[in-house]
């Protein structure tokens, strides 16, 4: 497939550009810019950027990192060395996890960024090279669609996890003890530190938000990626399709029937090696999100039933959104991949409904190569382990309600 696709002529048509494809790439990328960039991750794989903008991406993502060990090193240390409450351990060990997922994501993210970065060189090109306003109304399309997905998610972790960061510590009547009050953190801090004296509470509270921050954040990042990406996947998979629906209607005029089936192979071969690349970048982002979302959804389940027999009614509120944002993202990601092997696999079944049975046999048979690659779609998976489809997100729900079950009988 390769070696037909290098040697076959490219057609003029494929140069042909789209005068509006800095918007319409702005657009498309907005979203992943804005949370891409106070990381640093943006100035690392995006190629149009200067060389003070990337010292400057280097320097964010150092203090990025510093901003989640400041909250993973000490909570890890109380858990495993100053706290004896089982209860008090088991509250603190989903946050505390969920803190180093992202992390585990955000290096990731930084790792990857040559290969993010030939991603984002081949949305470029696709925005550039389009050629058609129906073409490019469905590329918009799709990139309308990952921005509203990007945007849910945003809504439910933001306002979940800062509620859990700053609303939830202080909806509960403050200790008083000889006359002292017990100023609330989300996070524990190294026993050296008296966070209970001014300013030391301040800047601890403030450095500790500043992680929360960075820990949704990434985790927003990594998803943003992953439905930009797959939404623009689509949308080259559905531009394929339409051309071959108009091949033979077509009538012959610059453009033979010849170098119009030469240009939906180029172009299908371009997306199933695009969605190779996707797959690479990702699937070890996709594994860390599986796994945090199982642990954290079995957690949240925990947390939810703990605070409704505590009758808290803030908390119960900040653990069920945080279980509604876990459960939607992970379910994102497993519909992307759902998605992305359908769409690729339509290929085929549009080129067997065309009249391809009114052409001549040596034009016909060039239709049988493109069923064959059909019949095998790109897929994105985790960690080149699980394929993300429905059926593993009903696994993902089903173990974690069997792990909250275990949880519960434990800490009982």
């Amino acid at each position: 497939m390769v070696t037909m696709y290098d040697r076959t002529p490219v057609p003029t048509m494929s140069y042909l550009k789209n005068i509006d494809h800095e918007t319409d790439l702005q657009y498309t990328l907005e979203m992943c810019q804005w949370v891409l960039k106070p990381l640093g991750v943006w100035g690392l794989i995006y190629h149009r950027v200067s060389n003070v903008e990337r010292v400057i991406s280097i320097l964010l993502v150092s203090s990025c990192l510093i901003g989640l060990l400041l909250i993973i090193v000490p909570s890890v240390h109380n858990i495993f060395f100053v706290e004896k409450n089982v209860q008090v351990k088991v509250k603190l060990i989903g946050p505390v996890g969920f803190c180093m997922f992202s992390t585990v994501k955000y290096c990731y993210m930084c790792g990857k960024r040559k290969l993010l970065s030939r991603c984002m060189r081949h949305v470029e090109k696709d925005w550039r090279t389009v050629d058609e306003q129906d073409h490019r109304a469905i590329m918009l399309k799709q990139a309308g669609i990952s921005r509203h997905l990007i945007t849910i998610c945003m809504v439910f972790l933001y306002s979940g996890g800062m509620s859990y960061q700053v609303l939830m510590p202080f909806s509960s009547k403050q200790k008083h003890k000889l006359n002292v009050t017990d100023k609330p953190l989300a996070y524990p801090t190294f026993e050296f530190l008296d966070a209970q004296s001014s300013p030391t509470y301040e800047i601890v509270f403030l450095l500790q938000t500043f992680g929360a921050m960075i820990m949704y954040t990434a985790t927003i990042a990594a998803y943003s990626l992953a439905a930009t990406f797959v939404s623009h996947i689509c949308g080259q998979i559905q531009i394929q399709i339409l051309r071959l629906e108009n091949l033979i209607d077509e009538h012959e005029g610059k453009n033979t029937f010849r170098q119009r089936l030469t240009v939906i192979v180029r172009d299908h071969v371009q997306v199933l090696r695009f969605s190779k690349d996707v797959d690479e970048a990702l699937r070890e982002i996709c594994l860390s999100e599986i796994m945090a979302s199982t642990y954290a959804m079995c957690l949240l389940e925990y947390y939810c039933l703990a605070e409704w027999r505590n009758s808290d009614t803030v908390a119960i509120v900040t653990y069920f959104m945080l279980l509604i944002s876990c459960t939607f993202n992970v379910l994102i990601y497993c519909s992307v991949g759902e998605v992305l092997s359908d769409q690729c696999s339509r290929v085929g079944g549009a080129s067997y409904n065309i009249l391809w049975y009114n052409l001549p046999a040596r034009k016909a048979y060039n239709f049988i190569l493109l069923d064959v690659i059909s019949l095998y779609p790109p897929k994105l998976t985790a960690g080149k382990i699980i394929e993300l489809s429905i059926n593993t997100f009903g696994a993902v729900v089903k173990t974690s309600v069997v792990y909250f079950n275990l949880l519960r009988t434990v800490t009982s």
